[in-house]
Formats: structure tokens, sequence, C-alpha cells
């Protein structure tokens, strides 16, 4: 089974996710060219946006490298990715299982009332299986570790349900679609608690400014490419130790400029295509399950946050946030990590902070900023148990590089319930495993309690 995995996630989400979803179509009803063509359609989304995310890493990571060589920056964890913890995930023996159990999970929270999300993102079962991973190489028990995933499963369900209608309302064409994956869910906590903190300050409330009106009031200066631009000749600009070498170097500038403007460009044109092909999946899911399962009403399908990274006011708060956190990480006292290779993933911060925020930039920024430094710190904390886990699965290619003390990756380690759940697990055995139950009994019973209210409603 572990090897069977391995060679399914070797294929890639391109690969993998086209023939599941075409195979799911079926299953549910679709016909064989319909379904052929949304799986096809996803896949293609899929290739889209690791070639603009590999645009925007290739050409950010050595720009950002000659400023961590130019300042003499010294953070001994190297950024992994997440590609390196998805491979990790699925070459144990959590990983082999992970899908099957979770689906099981899934299926007995539905009978019982205390879910509404049919979640069919099977691509990111990646990270409950990571944290298993994790756990497991930590503890050595495979007890521990589907225990964690699990828990971890419950909770990104339950939240799911948490903010599904406030998602549905704020997203054109998301209705009925939910976002079941525990890194988006992380900083949900971070938007609900940040928001009502800078909704009593005084004048802030005052700044109610989305990307739509940053072009209304500014013109071409509030369009994401046009920031893309700024931004990219800025970090372009400030690897060169001179202004002799800023003018020498003027054209890898504004190359660099309009390549992180094309990233902010193409990024919305490529998530139409996952919509494109993924809602045909949804409504026939949906009714699927409602027919063969009595008082199923209202149900969410768990899909990829990839549907609405490409809008507006996550890419404008994504490339602003880029150059501060990396200034950041250089100064915050504890902290080890730099990121570089996990920057393409900060888009995926924001898809269940902005229908919180109804979009607000100044507000979204804010909420950004302080996940980040918080996440920054989750990510230094982990890194001994994650490069404990790349070393422990010796997946071929991955590995540490020499000269850094380990490695992680912020589009995982920073995620709140990731690090939560693995402390809990692991640092205090039976005490955590007692409070992580409580916690997720009680996310059951708040969101069967809900259910019930809404479908007597």
């Amino acid at each position: 089974m572990k090897e069977i995995f391995a060679y399914v996630i070797g294929l890639g989400a391109s690969v993998m996710m086209p023939v599941i979803f075409t195979v799911l179509g079926v299953c549910i009803g679709i016909k064989l060219s319909k379904a052929l063509k949304s799986g096809l359609l996803v896949g293609v989304g899929f290739v889209g946006l690791g070639v603009v995310t590999a645009l925007l890493t290739t050409n950010l990571g050595p720009a950002l490298k000659g400023m961590t060589e130019l300042y003499h920056l010294n953070l001994p964890f190297f950024d992994l990715g997440w590609p390196a913890a998805a491979a990790v995930a699925y070459s144990c023996a959590v990983g082999a299982f992970i899908i099957p159990v979770c689906l099981g999970v899934n299926v007995l929270m539905l009978i019982i009332g205390c879910t509404r999300t049919v979640n069919i993102d099977l691509w990111n079962y990646w990270h409950f299986a990571f944290l298993g991973a994790m756990v497991f190489f930590a503890t050595g028990s495979l007890a521990w570790a589907f225990y964690a995933a699990i828990v971890l499963y419950i909770i990104t369900l339950c939240m799911a349900d948490f903010t599904a209608k406030g998602f549905q309302s704020y997203y054109k064409d998301m209705e009925g679609i939910s976002i079941p994956q525990p890194f988006c869910q992380s900083f949900t906590p971070f938007a609900v608690a940040v928001g009502w903190l800078l909704d009593r300050i005084p004048g802030f409330s005052k700044l109610d400014i989305d990307a739509e009106g940053m072009k209304r009031k500014f013109g071409l200066l509030g369009e994401p490419l046009f920031l893309g631009l700024v931004i990219g000749c800025g970090i372009g600009a400030l690897r060169c130790d001179s202004w002799k070498a800023v003018v020498d170097s003027i054209p890898s500038i504004l190359k660099l400029g309009v390549t992180v403007g094309a990233v902010m460009e193409l990024i919305p044109r490529i998530t139409a295509l996952f919509i494109e092909g993924l809602k045909p999946i949804c409504e026939q899911t949906r009714s699927f399950v409602e027919k063969r399962f009595a008082g199923l009403k209202g149900l969410s399908i768990g899909m990829s946050p990839a549907l609405v990274i490409g809008h507006p006011t996550t890419l404008v708060v994504s490339i602003l946030l880029i150059p501060v956190i990396l200034f950041l990480s250089v100064f915050l006292p504890g902290n080890k990590f730099l990121p570089l290779a996990s920057l393409a993933g900060m888009f995926y911060l924001f898809p269940c902070v902005l229908p919180i925020t109804k979009g607000n930039v100044p507000k979204t920024f804010v909420i950004g900023l302080v996940a980040l430094i918080a996440g920054l710190f989750f990510v230094t904390d982990l890194t001994p148990a994650f490069t404990k886990a790349i070393e422990a699965a010796k997946c071929d290619g991955i590995a540490v590089p020499a000269g850094f003390e380990g490695g992680a990756a912020l589009d995982f380690a920073s995620a709140f319930w990731c690090w939560s759940v693995y402390h809990l697990t692991v640092s205090f055995k039976w005490i955590g495993a007692g409070a992580l139950a409580l916690a997720a009994a009680a996310m059951m019973v708040i969101n069967f309690i809900r259910i019930r209210k809404e479908a007597k409603q």
C-alpha cells in the first residue's frame, strides 16, 4: 500500500486529479465525456498554476538569495517547500492508509450529523498524512500518528462547516463549496481575533478599501499587475550593492518586475479553469449524496482553495507581504527560517480570511502579517520534527542541503492547527490527547447543534 500511494503521489496533482475526478464523475452518474473534460480542466488548472508559481519562485529565488548574501543574512533552517512534505507524507505507513481512513471518518460524521462537508479534495489529504508522519517518526507509534491525523481531520471538517456560509456568500460561483484544508483554516482564528481588535481601533474601520476600491482610487497604481511590477523591480534593485550595479542590472530588474506582474495577472485566469472543471462535479456529488442519504440536505463539497486564490485582494496582499515578511524574518529574535520556496504558498493563506474581512486590503494585510509572524515561530519550532521526518523517509531527491541545520516549509509548518495538534500529541502525550479529544468533541457538538438549528429553519 505504501509503494502504491508513493507511486500515485509521484504522478503529481496534474495527473492524479484528472484521473480521480473522471472516475468520481462517472461513479456519481456524469457521462464519461463530460467527466473526462471536467477532470482534464482541473489537470490543466494544476499545470497552469504549477507553471505560474514556478515562474514566481524561480525568478524571485535568485534575487532573494542575492539579498541574503549581500546583507550577510544567516538563517540556518532551509525552506524545502510543500512538495517535500507531500512526498514524505505518502511514503510512510500513515500516508498509505490516510485517504480511506479519513473518508471513513467523513462518512461517519455525515451519518451522525456532525458535518455537512463532503471532502473530495483528495490531493490535500497529504496535510493530514504529513502530520501523522511527523508524529510517527517522533514517537515510533502508528496509533499516535493516526490519532493526530484523525483529530486534525475532524477539526478541519468542522472549521470548513463553520466558514462555509461566509465563504459561499463572499466568493462568486462558490455556492455549495467549502474549504476543508488545514493550512487555510489555520488562519481563520487569526482573522477573527485580529479583525475584532482592529475594528476597535478608532479610525481603522474607516480604511475600508478593497482591491476594486484601490483600482478606482489609484487607477493603474491600484492594479495587481502594476503592484507586482513595482514589488518585483524593488526586490531586484535591493540585491544590488551599489547604484552602479542597479544601473547595470536594469534589464534583469525590469524582467523580474514584469514576471511578478505576470503572475498577478495570470493566476486569476488559471483559477477560472478550476471553477469550470469542478462545478459539474460539485453539483452532481451533492445531488448524488443527498439522494442516497435521507436528511443530508445543505451539503457543502470540500474543494481545493486553489479555486479562489486568484481573488484581487489575495494577490495584492500576498505580493505586499513577501518583502515585508522577508525583512522581518531576518530581525525577529528566535526565528531561524527564511521563506523562499514557500513564497508561492503565500496565496493560500487568505481564502478563508477574505470572507471575514470582506476583502478589506488594510485589514487583510495586518491579519496576514500577524499570522505570518506567528507562523515563522511555528516553523522554527517544528523544523526539528520536520527534518526528522524528511531524513527518516529517505525520499529520492529530498534532503536538507549541506550547511543547513534543518529544513521545513512555511506552507505547512506555519499552520496553527498542525502545530497545536503535533505538540499536544507528542509533547503532552495522554494529557494532550485528552485535550484534543475534548476540543474535537466540542467542535462536533457545536456543529451538530448548528446543523440541526439550520435544518429546522
